[in-house]
């Protein structure tokens, strides 16, 4: 019986021991993280800009009053309809009507003057006449008189004094005609004043049609600020007495829009937007005006958009409160990712440094102008020096410029993070020799280009395993027309290894005006027939460059499909991208405050000299073609996906437009995302703190006793 209690001491100390060891792993379990996901979907997407506004009338008259008085009778009320003209309102008339009537007696009296004085005109005419015949009489006498003074019958004295006679006649005529002066002056000033009497009578008179309010529109009467036996002033400003909507049919929307988003708004957009009387119902209209006066309350700017819709019925009504929603931009059958799935941060888990893809083209340049900045060591081998697609990537077939061409090295031969960055070291080292083969003379640069593509592979192969060097030199050795493994000549329709070469012949690959072969092997076009191509405003028509995702070549082919280019302006704006590329590339030497205002002088710069080759008509549509697209600059994010291992991986991507709950998940077609980031792929939203249940019950081990 003693023996027994070894035993159970034996067994209670295995059980205690298994109990613990269950408790410590449940403890354990119960402390790892958990994460909420959904799922990558694929749908359309709607930008939008929200903002409040008031309905009012496309056009409203507020009709005052220019005179003073006393209102005596009142014709309309609210929601009366009026025509033009008609009589909605009077003053009392009749203080008017005696100032009439007294500028009336004032234009009589001026008149009676004006009578009188021509009377008096005429007396003086008479005057005149008189004292000319006098004048005349005593010239004869002067003359008889001078005739008996010769003949010695009468003494000189009385020739003096006919002499004396004449001398005051002549001065009498001029009193005379003096005088009549005076009263033609009369009549003159008496007919002055008539006038200005007849000019206080007209004003008197309209004075007194003033005191008529009549419409001045078709519409109905929406305000009446006026009752009857109020009295109006009418100063400095006018009284406002009515307010009259010419149509209430045809209505808009006054939104104010925040300056930050005012630069997405155009006129033409589609808007909606919903009012408190009918919650539920959504009305629809479009951006008719962007006004540029803004309007500053609290510091605080804001302009405002009006939108134009029809008011089917009358049902909205001038005044009410308009929540406004703008639809900016639309993206149909895009990727798209919970907007939760971007604000995730999970410490000590970095994306890869290859895990941002290409961004898009700054309107009106190449795409390099959003990115040549990007902090990866690679993302300039996909845009300041990406080839023209249709080169061959190190297996020969159609690649998509060095971003391809390096996803297939990096997936083909299965390198390592470390074997990553020293292919992107070399393709940093190599980039400005690949830059200098376009300052070379035409026959020097082959040669030139094969040396530097046979040091390159020659890198490249240095870091590589054997069985990976192997692998590398089959991929060599089946790039159509390239070299055997280890041949330092250079593949006829490509670039080995890499796409380098391609900045220094991009004036040749892109412009397609010389007899080269363009990429693809396409020969440049000369009778419009290539794929893709527009009619030109002079005949003949430009090819369409194939794109494969190069953001690039892609805008390159809308210009020349949506603006009709002819191959001669295609072939300049083929030159004007390749030019800018060596100035894109040099922004990753500038810094991080000094690169956006240098790439918006180099973009400002290429869509000047763009416009240069338009014509009129093109340089219209190219101008809307650029504000279409100046809201659609993409920005980075980083998301987080399952591993196969149940543990998160985080990934760099390129975001553009968002609708508020999702945003759209940009990705080229040779992204190396593109295998992983795609429909129906788990990103994590949140997580969930440990021992916490997801609807926040505890959910620690407990205890087995």
């Amino acid at each position: 019986m003693k023996k027994t209690y070894p035993v159970l001491a034996l067994i209670s100390l295995a059980l205690a021991a298994g109990g613990g060891y269950w408790w410590w792993s449940q403890r354990s379990a119960a402390d790892a993280v958990q994460y909420r996901t959904a799922k990558i979907e694929r749908g359309n997407l709607q930008a939008t800009v929200s903002a409040s506004g008031a309905v009012n009338p496309v056009k409203q008259v507020s009709v005052g009053t220019q005179v003073s008085g006393q209102i005596k009778d009142l014709y309309v009320d609210f929601n009366s309809e009026v025509k033009a003209g008609q009589l909605i309102a009077r003053i009392d008339p009749e203080t008017f009507e005696y100032r009439v009537r007294s500028a009336q007696a004032d234009v009589d009296a001026a008149n009676a003057a004006v009578v009188t004085a021509q009377a008096a005109a005429a007396a003086s005419r008479a005057s005149v006449s008189r004292a000319q015949v006098d004048l005349q009489e005593a010239q004869r006498d002067l003359e008889r008189k001078l005739i008996l003074v010769e003949k010695q019958f009468i003494a000189q004295s009385e020739a003096d004094k006919a002499r004396a006679l004449v001398n005051t006649a002549g001065e009498l005529v001029k009193q005379a005609q003096a005088q009549a002066g005076v009263t033609e002056a009369q009549i003159k000033s008496a007919q002055a004043n008539v006038a200005q009497r007849e000019s206080s009578l007209a004003q008197a008179r309209i004075d007194l049609a003033r005191t008529r309010i009549t419409s001045p529109v078709n519409g109905i009467v929406i305000k009446r600020a006026i009752e009857r036996g109020q009295t109006v002033a009418a100063s400095l400003q006018s009284p406002e007495l009515f307010v009259i909507a010419q149509n209430l049919s045809d209505m808009q929307v006054d939104a104010s829009i925040d300056e930050s988003d005012v630069g997405r708004i155009r006129t033409g957009q589609r808007a909606t937007f919903t009012v408190d009387a009918f919650p539920g119902q959504t009305f629809e209209g479009e951006v008719r005006q962007v006004r540029k006066a803004a309007q500053s309350v609290a510091n605080v700017v804001t302009y405002v958009a009006v939108v134009g819709f029809s008011n089917a019925g009358g049902r909205l009504l001038p005044g009410m409160t308009a929540n406004v929603r703008v639809v900016t931009d639309v993206r149909e059958n895009v990727l798209k990712v919970p907007n939760a799935a971007l604000r995730v941060r999970i410490a000590g888990i970095e994306p890869a440094a290859a895990a941002a893809s290409e961004p898009a083209a700054t309107p009106g340049a190449p795409a390099s102008a959003a990115s040549s900045t990007s902090s990866n060591n690679w993302s300039w081998f996909s845009q300041a020096l990406a080839q023209p697609a249709g080169g061959a990537g190190p297996g020969g077939g159609p690649g998509g410029g060095m971003a391809a061409q390096r996803e297939r090295l990096v997936t083909e031969l299965q390198l390592s993070a470390e074997q990553q960055t020293k292919l992107d070291t070399i393709g940093a080292e190599l980039r400005p020799r690949f830059m200098a083969l376009r300052d070379l003379p035409q026959d020097q640069r082959a040669e030139a280009r094969d040396k530097v593509s046979a040091d390159m592979r020659a890198q490249i192969s240095a870091m590589l395993t054997p069985a990976q060097r192997s692998k590398y030199q089959q991929i060599l050795a089946q790039a159509p027309g390239g070299p055997p493994p280890g041949a330092g000549g250079r593949p006829a329709s490509g670039n080995p290894g890499m796409a380098g070469p391609a900045a220094a012949d991009a004036p040749k690959n892109i412009a397609g005006n010389e007899a080269a072969t363009r990429p693809g092997g396409q020969k440049p076009s000369t009778n419009g027939a290539a794929a893709g191509s527009a009619a030109a405003p002079g005949g003949g028509a430009a090819p369409a460059l194939p794109a494969n995702g190069n953001p690039m070549i892609e805008f390159r082919n809308r210009l020349v499909a949506e603006l009709a280019l002819s191959p001669a302006q295609a072939d300049k704006v083929d030159a004007i991208y390749a030019e800018a590329r060596p100035r894109f590339g040099a922004l990753r030497d500038l810094t991080a405050e000094e690169r956006p205002k240098a790439r918006e002088r180099i973009s400002s710069d290429i869509r000047a000299r763009i416009a240069d080759v338009l014509t009129a008509e093109q340089k219209t549509k190219y101008a809307a073609l650029v504000a279409a697209l100046a809201g659609r600059q993409s920005t980075r994010g980083r998301i987080y996906l399952m591993g196969a291992d149940g543990k998160p991986v985080a990934y760099a991507v390129r975001l553009g437009i968002s609708d508020g709950s999702s945003t759209e998940l940009l990705l080229g077609p040779n992204a190396p995302q593109a295998a992983v980031l795609k429909e129906g792929a788990l990103v994590i939203i949140g997580a969930v703190a440990a021992g916490t249940a997801p609807g926040g019950a505890p959910t620690g081990p407990r205890l087995p006793f």
